[in-house]
């Protein structure tokens, strides 16, 4: 029997993530060293398309795993522990994410695949609505900001031309009223 044979009937011709029954095919689950039932899934094309290309990442497709992340297979649990840490910032998917526990060889397995997305995802800049920043880019003041320590108010709609990138994704150096300072990316919006 071919390893798709084996997860249609293990799966019950199912999706193993959201359970829908359309356009179903194999996802061998990274880092693939064999391929073979025990590290793949049987996963649709919308689930498919999703987890390799996550900045089309639909979060209220992906509410299905709270369902999914309680199958008994260690490949769907995987899955599952991946989907949710990439949506962490979603607040049911971090309650998920802190309910899932997972033996040590998953967890580890789990974490295997998904070291290469957080931590390029962490290094970068994003403003408020998730745009990446980079050096020399202008940026728009979404909030009112008090500046410590230079007695003045940054007014929201101010714009902020030619930002510096710092050690920390979530800072970047601009000048606002001719004072060299530090804003918070969350308060940014990309101009």
């Amino acid at each position: 029997m071919s390893t798709e044979q084996s997860l249609l009937q293990r799966s019950n011709s199912t999706c193993e993530l959201c359970g829908t029954d359309a356009k179903l095919s194999v996802y061998e689950i990274p880092p693939v060293t064999s391929a073979s039932e025990e590290t793949s899934i049987l996963a649709c094309e919308t689930c498919q398309s999703q987890i390799n290309n996550p900045d089309t990442i639909d979060s209220n497709h992906w509410r299905c795993l709270n369902d999914s992340m309680w199958n008994p297979l260690p490949a769907v649990q995987v899955m599952a522990w991946r989907q949710l840490k990439r949506l962490d910032g979603e607040s049911w998917a971090h309650d998920l994410l802190d309910m899932l526990y997972l033996e040590p060889e998953v967890q580890q397995w789990a974490e295997e695949g998904a070291v290469s997305d957080s931590d390029e995802n962490s290094s970068q800049s994003k403003d408020s609505n998730g745009t990446t920043l980079n050096a020399g880019d202008s940026v728009t003041l979404i909030k009112d900001l008090d500046v410590k320590g230079a007695n003045f108010t940054a007014k929201r709609g101010t714009l902020v031309k030619n930002i510096s990138l710092t050690d920390n994704p979530e800072h970047i150096e601009g000048r606002v009223n001719g004072t060299r300072i530090v804003l918070l990316t969350k308060f940014l919006k990309k101009a």
